[in-house]
């Protein structure tokens, strides 16, 4: 009986349970059932995912301090996720419970929702989609909700998310039009009016409204109930406030977030101290306040993670103040703290080559500046400018560097047998304490490794290591302080501090039980027993204790350890000696190589850096040197322009060297010559375009002509070199090759740095040694040409000549038969005929055309093959060839 009881119940509870599931009817049951089930567990468990999400977001998200914050914080859309992939797990599960109770629960009949959870569920769509950047599919969600519940109580919570919405697809203009009239209309409350006047500011910011965004933003923070919005809504009008240039209120902004203390999240309050830093007056500042407060802030535990702000801001301090020696302390020591922020590390790079180039010191800033492109992104504005000047260093690194490794060879080379011996005997002590120092290192980075009970001995490090780091600021500011006034250091904590750093934990390798015993053991096993004598890494013959016989322990023998004879050959003065230069050749190569290095810097530290001093003692010091003839003309020009500016005394000393000893030079030529007051017409672009363009169609002679008053009136221009390498060329053409190589030599050394003075270079290391092995009568000759010398400009006969030879070769009906003008010399010209297959057929020519009537050629040509005529134009030796007919 109680089973067929149970059987009825069962059933009729079933009946219930899915007559009560339907969505097709409405009824109260129906409603109830689907809103509750809706909402107290799909929904419920949507609502903690999205919340979660949320949070995890604003956990992650790396806030660009540099720039003015975003009100909201997004996921970044250039994250690397796959297609239709979410971004956020927990986003995603948020939209698939949203869709999961729309889908079961929703009750959709005769044209109305009979289900009040539905709006919920397509509002928490909505939010999900937007948290994952789908800002068209979110609008949907939204929409649906104005359109479908119109008498939701979610109804201005969704126009408020819809205007979000509108703004990240960059609607701003309509979104501020809508969030106005929701305003407006006082229908806003809570959260959700904070929330929309805070929105409402990003838009104005977007927008670059900057006085209406800090209205709006300083509404939402007076309502936001929750401490981390109300903590980056001050942080924000500060940064607004120093856009609009009022320091005062951005300062008190500031101030209001660091008065927030703990309520306030730690980024934001050390920001703020940042920020503050940036706006302080550091001449008529209170530095000692300054230095104090952030001495301060180093110590403090919690402030750890935040270091390379703090130290950054100490550095910045020095560094503004001049005082360049504890400005890279304290940039080095920010870079040493665990930093994500890339342009700070980058900001730390970048300052420390400014110092190191405003000292000169253009090798180390060269590394810096690599270091400082490396953080930076390279399509910003900075990231270029610093390429550029990057750019510019690499001749400097690259002459420095020869500079300093050839003289040092020359001048260990220069030394007698004893005095190299004490030269590399000095250099190996050096080298041994180094070596010391890095074994060390690996010591106890091996024993934190492998030995347990030095882990406790490096967390006393550390500490010891990061008491150090935050009393640095204190130190430096005890420094400042008069030495009299000890009551007000102790008072201010200073002298404490100093104590306290001097009393933390020893690190000394031999106060430590744990790394002594560590050595000990590996000594053994690396070395063996060894007496304690003298030269006992040298021995062969182990002394093995008596303790240790008994325990039978394998001793190493160090001369069987190749790797050991390898590294103790560098402690020995003859591995470095052996490998000294010593043939004349290789000398007379470093010397020169040298040589042009320090002729190279001379110019570059003149031209790109104006570090006149410098470029003058590279200049003086290459004079000393005793340099190859074709540098020590323009060095000592070079060396009269920079003692123009430098020491005019001396200056006038070189000017009258250079005129004694090069009269005929082209340096002594400008130094008597006056500038030219003829204007040239046009642009140095222009100007060039034109010039080049006859030197194309082989007007050389005129364009020689120009060249000298061009270059004397654009005299500083950036197209000079492209003139000066122009008239090079079209010397070579007209004077042969050893005018060729003097103009180009006189390109490189005075444009080192310009891309002609670079290919000038090239031209005289490599094509001008080619070009000066040419020889006549050399190569199997594959065609001959016959050469009628005219004069130049051309003449009547020359017409007449032309008109001659043109008729034959039309008369000979061949393809390889041709006609053209060349210029040998300013003053002379040749027509040519080429193609001719052999001598023969081209001698033959001769008699051909000063015969036959139709043609009576009066002229009487030489015969010459390819390869000799390209001598003859390359060298000008007209006269040496027909020496060799004759």
């Amino acid at each position: 009986m109680k089973t067929k009881i149970f059987r009825y119940a069962f059933g009729v509870g079933l009946f219930l349970f899915l007559w009560a599931c339907s969505t097709k009817k409405n009824s109260l049951v129906r409603r109830n059932y689907h809103a509750v089930t809706a909402e107290y567990n799909i929904l419920y468990n949507g609502g903690v995912a999205f919340d979660k999400g949320v949070e995890e977001l604003k956990g992650t998200y790396k806030d660009n301090f540099w720039e003015v914050l975003p009100v909201e914080r997004m996921q970044d859309i250039e994250a690397g996720v796959l297609p239709g992939q979410a971004k956020n797990a927990n986003f995603d599960r948020a939209e698939t419970k949203a869709i999961k109770a729309i889908q079961k629960h929703s009750m959709y009949i005769d044209g109305g929702e009979k289900n009040p959870q539905m709006d919920e569920a397509h509002l928490l769509l909505g939010k999900a989609r937007y948290y994952d950047n789908r800002f068209i599919p979110a609008l949907e969600a939204f929409n649906y909700i104005l359109y479908k519940y119109s008498n939701s109580d979610k109804i201005y919570e969704a126009k408020v998310w819809r205007e979000k919405t509108n703004i990240r697809l960059e609607n701003e203009a309509l979104a501020i039009k809508n969030l106005k009239k929701l305003l407006e209309d006082n229908k806003l409350k809570g959260q959700v009016q904070a929330d929309a006047n805070a929105i409402l500011a990003q838009a104005y910011m977007n927008l670059g409204s900057i006085d209406s965004a800090v209205v709006n933003l300083k509404t939402a923070r007076n309502l936001t109930k929750h401490n981390e919005e109300k903590a980056r809504y001050h942080f924000i009008l500060g940064q607004l406030y120093g856009d609009l240039n009022y320091p005062d209120s951005a300062f008190a902004s500031f101030q209001s977030v660091i008065d927030m203390r703990r309520k306030s999240p730690r980024r934001y309050v050390i920001q703020a101290h940042a920020k503050q830093a940036a706006q302080f007056d550091y001449k008529a500042g209170d530095t000692l306040a300054f230095l104090e407060k952030f001495g301060k802030l180093a110590e403090d535990r919690e402030n750890r993670p935040y270091l390379d702000v703090i130290n950054h801001q100490v550095a910045l301090f020095y560094d503004k103040q001049d005082k360049k020696v504890q400005a890279k302390k304290f940039y080095n020591k920010s870079l040493r703290s665990i930093s994500q922020d890339n342009y700070l590390i980058a900001s730390n790079y970048r300052n420390l080559a400014e110092i190191y180039f405003d000292d000169a010191k253009y090798l180390v800033a060269g590394q810096y500046y690599d270091s400082t492109m490396s953080k930076l992104n390279p399509k910003t504005r900075e990231f270029i400018a610093i390429k550029k000047k990057r750019e510019n260093l690499n001749d400097v690194i690259k002459y420095e560097g020869i500079a300093r490794v050839n003289d040092s060879i020359l001048y260990v080379t220069g030394l007698n047998a004893n005095d190299q011996r004490n030269y590399y005997e000095a250099y190996i002590e050096k080298l041994k304490i180094e070596d010391a120092k890095r074994a060390l290192e690996a010591e106890k980075a091996k024993n934190i490794a492998e030995n347990g009970g030095a882990i406790d001995g490096q967390s006393a490090s550390m500490a010891n290591s990061d008491v150090s780091s935050k009393s640095e600021a204190m130190q430096m500011m005890s420094k400042q302080l008069p030495p009299s006034d000890e009551d007000t250091q102790k008072k201010n904590g200073i002298v404490k501090s100093a104590a306290n750093l001097g009393s933390g934990t020893n690190t000394f390798y031999f106060y430590n039980p744990s790394t002594v015993a560590y050595g000990r053991s590996e000594f053994k096993k690396k070395w063996g027993n060894r007496a304690l004598k003298d030269n006992w890494r040298w021995s062969t013959q182990e002394s093995i204790d008596k303790e240790d016989n008994k325990d039978n322990q394998d001793v190493a023998v160090v001369d069987e350890n190749p790797k050991t004879k390898m590294e103790d050959e560098r402690y020995t003065p003859d591995f470095y000696i052996k490998q000294l230069p010593t043939e004349q050749k290789v000398l007379d190569s470093l010397a020169k190589e040298r040589n042009f290095a320090y002729f190279q810097l001379g110019t570059i530290y003149k031209e790109k850096f104006k570090e006149y001093k410098l470029a003058a003692a590279k200049l003086e010091k290459l004079l000393v040197n005793k340099p190859e003839e074709r540098l020590v003309l323009p060095a000592k020009y070079n060396l009269f322009k920079i003692y123009e500016i430098i020491d005019p005394a001396k200056a006038e000393i070189m000017k009258q060297q250079i005129l004694a000893e090069y009269p005929d030079s082209r340096y002594a030529q400008i130094l008597l010559n006056n500038a030219s007051d003829a204007a040239i017409a046009g642009s140095p672009t222009e100007v060039y375009n034109n010039l080049f363009k006859q030197y194309e169609k082989g007007q050389l002679q005129e364009v020689l002509s120009q060249l000298d008053p061009v270059i004397e009136n654009f005299n500083g221009d950036e197209m000079v070199p492209k003139f000066e390498l122009l008239k090079a060329n079209t010397l070579g053409r007209l004077k042969g090759l050893e005018e060729y190589k003097k103009a180009l030599n006189f390109v490189a050394l005075n444009y080192p740095n310009a891309e002609e003075g670079k290919q000038a270079e090239v031209l005289v290391k490599t094509d001008i040694p080619k070009l000066e092995q040419l020889e006549l009568g050399k190569g199997t000759p594959m065609s001959w040409k016959l050469v009628f010398e005219i004069p130049y400009p051309n003449d009547a006969k020359t017409k007449v000549l032309t008109d001659k030879l043109q008729k034959y070769i039309t008369d000979r009906s061949s393809d390889k038969i041709t006609l053209s003008n060349d210029v040998y010399t300013a003053d002379k010209s040749f027509v040519i005929v080429h193609g001719f297959s052999s001598k023969e057929a081209a001698q033959s020519t001769i008699s051909v055309l000063k015969d036959f009537k139709g043609y009576k050629v009066t002229e009487t040509p030489f015969v010459v093959s390819n390869e000799d005529y390209k001598v003859i134009q390359i060298k000008k030796n007209l006269e040496a060839y027909k020496a060799t007919l004759k």
